[in-house]
């Protein structure tokens, strides 16, 4: 495939392959216990700031911690998590009680239906391209995506990775080559990596400027890897997606119980992986208990 020099993903196409395997790790909620901090913290106050959810905040709330944290789009692209976010906040009945109208978004599904590498920086240049009301929208976007951004930069430090994550990345590091399958920015992810001193032990760090999950597994795999030597590590069923679009395996680290999962890894997953005998029962068994944790359907609905 033809690449440009300012080509965001032309790290994944350029790296030379070291080992025979490849371990694509996701950052937020799987190697860090960010997620929480993220989303309650920045990403939601952020939310209801700028699309004028005061009224119906506590549902606005609701909606977006199930979207992102505890449902199967955790994990997800900030920009199509937040029109899920306000779908799930328009259709509840509470909130049509209430009489609030809540923001549809059009211009910013409209071009997430076109834009393959959805960030901020094709989100600019959309914003720059569009005219009247379009443009309106996507620049309240935008705006919401950087202050969430400067959030994350002012409150989100000193969170160190689970426990036994820098001893997985030893023992991984040693037979496979390690990718940074992420949807969160690079500017975020080259930060917590470096201040933890992990970033050594990774060929690259993939965030969302640089495409979606899947494709940053399908460039980094091209001519370098069997799938079957592939192996995703992630929180989210988008890593799932991700593994499973290029015939790859995965392996979960489940929600709640992050530092039993790394443990699992460590002492018997990695080692059956690497020995050809971690398709199958096994890996089944470790994706079942990990979907049956993360419903489609919010609570609310569940409870009607």
């Amino acid at each position: 495939m033809t690449t440009t020099p300012d080509d965001p993903a032309r790290p994944l196409h350029d790296f030379a392959a070291q080992h025979e395997f490849l371990i694509g790790l996701d950052s937020d909620g799987c190697v860090f216990d960010t997620m929480e901090v993220k989303h309650k913290e920045c990403f939601i106050p952020c939310t209801i700031r700028h699309f004028g959810l005061q009224a119906v905040s506590k549902y606005a709330r609701e909606a977006a911690e199930f979207v992102n944290l505890y449902s199967t789009w955790r994990g997800s692209n900030r920009f199509p998590a937040l029109l899920r976010t306000l779908e799930l906040l328009g259709r509840r009945g509470d909130v049509l009680a209430r009489s609030f109208v809540v923001p549809e978004l059009a211009a910013l599904r409209a071009w997430l239906a076109a834009e393959p590498k959805p960030g901020n920086p094709a989100l600019t240049a959309a914003a720059e391209r569009a005219a009247g009301a379009a443009r309106a929208e996507l620049e309240q976007v935008l705006a919401w995506s950087h202050d969430v951004n400067n959030a994350i930069g002012a409150l989100v430090m000193n969170v160190p990775p689970f426990p036994l994550v820098r001893e997985c990345l030893t023992a991984a590091s040693r037979q496979a080559d390690l990718l940074v399958v992420s949807a969160t920015p690079h500017e975020a992810l080259a930060r917590e990596w470096q201040e933890h001193d992990i970033a050594r032990h990774v060929a690259v760090i993939a965030g969302q400027e640089m495409g979606a999950k899947k494709d940053h597994l399908r460039i980094a795999m091209a001519n370098r890897y069997r799938p079957e030597n592939v192996l995703m590590v992630g929180d989210a069923p988008g890593d799932l997606q991700a593994a499973r679009a290029n015939g790859a395996r995965f392996y979960p680290i489940v929600p709640g119980a992050e530092a039993e999962s790394w443990q699992r890894f460590l002492e018997e997953a990695l080692e059956r992986f690497f020995a050809g005998r971690y398709a199958g029962a096994y890996e089944n068994a470790r994706i079942a208990e990990f979907e049956a944790l993360l419903p489609e359907a919010p609570p609310w609905q569940r409870q009607a």
